[in-house]
């Protein structure tokens, strides 16, 4: 047996990921499993969004967060990485000044990525194939702090793709316009008529925790009304009530029914019944992909 680790790096709007998984060979065949896992609550898109840039104060917790991780591969003599930040430093206007000073502190490279690319790498998740290798009609619709990625798959092969700005810290922040969410129904509705029988593939950390809250295990469903009920259900607390009463994270709490509802619009106008929840990520994609590429 053979074990090689790979990294990814996820530096999204609500929160920063460090994925580290092993690449085990045994006999002829290769399997990729989670070897650890770290999430810090960094919140690049509410400087991003409302101010525009990434502050002083934001950006030295990133850097600390970029030795941390650098430290933690170095330990697991990791033999390849790609980090990848998301929305909120494609909208900060100094986001490339703040990459480049990572990069020359701590040797790790930051690529802003497109949400197009961000919707290719995490649809290189093994669930995702096994619906296209079906020839099912579905939606992937994955719903982030900055943006959501929604791609149309039909007859199995992926027909249509848009990034929208509407993300859980975007509407905290109130930067989403009516304008955006029109946008993104009118969308939704050219490119899934004519859908047979389509279901709805959800990924984010907010959907994870409903799938979690509702006691379901990794990649089973969730239906419209549980969904509608659960939002409902959830915005009759406050914050300190969700995170005391209901052991949400400060970072979750805020953010989790925006979310829902992003979710719950998504499934009406594309009048999809149920949504599966994989509990798939930018940085299993990531992973997968580096895997792909370079067949360490």
């Amino acid at each position: 047996m053979q074990i090689s680790k790979l990294a990814a790096i996820d530096i999204g709007s609500n929160s920063i990921r460090l994925l580290i998984s092993n690449v085990i060979r045994y006999q002829r065949e290769t399997h990729i499993r989670k070897s650890q896992l770290v999430r810090l609550p960094i919140r690049l898109g509410v400087d991003s969004f409302v101010k525009g840039k990434i502050s002083k104060i934001t950006e030295e917790k990133l850097l600390s967060a970029m030795h941390a991780y650098a430290g933690i591969m170095k330990v697991h003599e990791v033999a390849n990485y790609r980090a990848c930040a998301t929305s909120a430093m494609r909208d900060a206007k100094n986001g490339d000044k703040v990459r480049s000073v990572i990069r020359e502190q701590t040797g790790i490279d930051i690529e802003i990525i497109d949400g197009q690319e961000e919707a290719r790498l995490i649809l290189a998740n093994d669930f995702l194939r096994n619906l296209i290798s079906e020839g099912r009609d579905f939606l992937y619709v994955d719903v982030g702090g900055g943006s959501t990625e929604i791609t149309v798959f039909r007859n199995g092969s992926r027909n249509q793709a848009h990034s929208f700005d509407i993300g859980t810290v975007r509407l905290l922040s109130g930067k989403v316009e009516n304008q955006r969410w029109n946008e993104m129904r009118d969308w939704i509705f050219a490119n899934a008529d004519g859908l047979v029988k389509p279901v709805m593939v959800g990924s984010g950390g907010n959907i994870n925790r409903t799938l979690k809250m509702a006691g379901k295990p990794s990649g089973s469903a969730l239906s419209l009304e549980y969904l509608e009920q659960q939002h409902d259900f959830l915005s009759r607390f406050t914050q300190d009530e969700l995170v005391v009463r209901l052991g949400l994270n400060t970072d979750r709490a805020d953010v989790i029914t925006h979310a829902q509802r992003i979710f719950i619009k998504a499934m009406q106008w594309s009048e999809v019944e149920r949504i599966y929840v994989p509990k798939i990520g930018l940085s299993d994609g990531i992973v997968r992909d580096l895997y792909e590429s370079s067949l360490v």
